[in-house]
């Protein structure tokens, strides 16, 4: 008999490993405290862009973003193929766009060690910028191009991902309100709110921000905190210039949808687990999205939202089996970045469920880095 692989959260990151899981032959039941996509995942852009949002230099994480990306027209294939369901997927590229003179020795140093690692970017100027995005601020002095990056359109995209693991088998638990990690040794138990039990073989632990609640039930500390993000969008019809790229600045982005949108985001806050949208956090967009496109100027947002974005204390996703509860493997923490990371975890996630070693690079996400905490004792 295979054996029964509990994932506990269904934003994009536990579905797209239940998927993953479900197509190498394993039987999964997922659990969710509320709806499927009902947090981060809904609320996201949705950008696939290891190269706009990693300006430092190619370290652990970038890797792991752009082998993320190198993974996504294939996964969104089977998506689609999975489910039946169609969603937008634009490979657009994108533009990091520069005003000041100092900052083009930067845009240059970046081009430089991306094309290293895969990329084709080119700096744009002058006509060239303009030919290339008409509805930039004439303003801008330079932009770095980078052809490899995309978007998604994340709620279509989560819908397809929850019909795709339905249709490979997943049996899906949703509406279980708060869920209890009660056994982890020799068996795993999960306990719904209801006083359910879900048993299983092993856990693959997908819920975000809520990740540190295991913190004193496995004895090592899981520094996750949500971040608020607050996000605005335009309606973009034909009388406005088309944006043909994703647009990135210092301040923030700027990503057209095929459903005759401009999303603007994010604004970011610490506000605990509060998802309300607040007129500070979308006036910091306000005060500099039109000057990128001088449009927005008389331009007022239709729509304005947020999500909570699981953030670890280095930034980095927590991926890998737990040493000290070795039926427990964590996929969570993902930042900003649960959009462009869902296949790439998946794939993690999933290798460690059958056994398989991570390469040693991918070690920098290890679930334990951060030390012990206290443990709590089971009554």
């Amino acid at each position: 008999m295979k054996d029964l692989i509990l994932v506990m959260g269904g934003g994009i990151i536990g579905l797209s490993c239940a998927l993953e899981l479900s197509r190498r032959g394993v039987n999964v039941r997922l659990l969710e405290t509320g709806r499927c996509g009902g947090q981060a995942s809904g609320a996201a852009a949705g950008m696939l862009a290891p190269y706009s949002e990693n300006v430092e230099a190619p370290d652990e994480f970038f890797m792991l973003c752009r082998e993320s990306l190198s993974l996504y027209p294939a996964w969104q294939q089977l998506v689609r193929e999975c489910s039946g369901n169609s969603f937008e997927y634009t490979p657009s590229g994108s533009l990091y766009v520069a005003y000041h003179e100092a900052d083009l020795l930067g845009l240059q140093s970046r081009m430089n060690w991306q094309r290293t690692c895969g990329s084709s970017a080119v700096i744009l100027q002058g006509d060239d910028l303009f030919e290339a995005e008409p509805g930039l601020s004439r303003k801008a002095l330079a932009a770095l191009w980078t052809p490899e990056e995309s978007h998604i359109y994340a709620p279509d995209f989560v819908t397809a991902l929850k019909s795709a693991c339905l249709s490979s088998g997943v049996d899906i638990q949703e509406e279980l309100g708060a869920l209890d990690l009660a056994a982890w040794e020799d068996h795993i138990e999960v306990q719904a709110a209801s006083g359910e039990i879900f048993t299983g073989d092993q856990l693959v632990v997908c819920t975000g921000a809520w990740a540190g609640e295991l913190s004193g039930k496995l004895g090592m500390r899981i520094p996750v905190q949500p971040i608020r993000g607050q996000i605005c969008a335009y309606t973009w019809d034909a009388e406005q210039t088309p944006l043909n790229h994703m647009v990135f600045s210092s301040q923030g982005y700027l990503v057209q949808k095929a459903n005759g949108t401009l999303v603007c985001g994010a604004s970011e806050d610490i506000a605990g687990f509060d998802t309300s949208v607040t007129d500070r956090g979308i006036r910091r967009l306000l005060q500099w999205n039109k000057n990128v496109v001088p449009a927005l100027e008389q331009a007022e947002p239709f729509h304005r939202w947020a999500g909570l974005r699981p953030s670890t204390l280095d930034g980095r996703p927590l991926i890998g089996r737990v040493p000290q509860a070795e039926r427990v493997v964590f996929a969570a923490g993902h930042y900003r970045n649960g959009i462009l990371l869902s296949p790439v975890t998946a794939k993690l996630a999933a290798n460690c469920v059958e056994g398989r070693p991570l390469q040693a690079w991918q070690h920098a996400f290890r679930p334990d880095r951060f030390g012990v905490a206290a443990k709590v004792l089971r009554s």
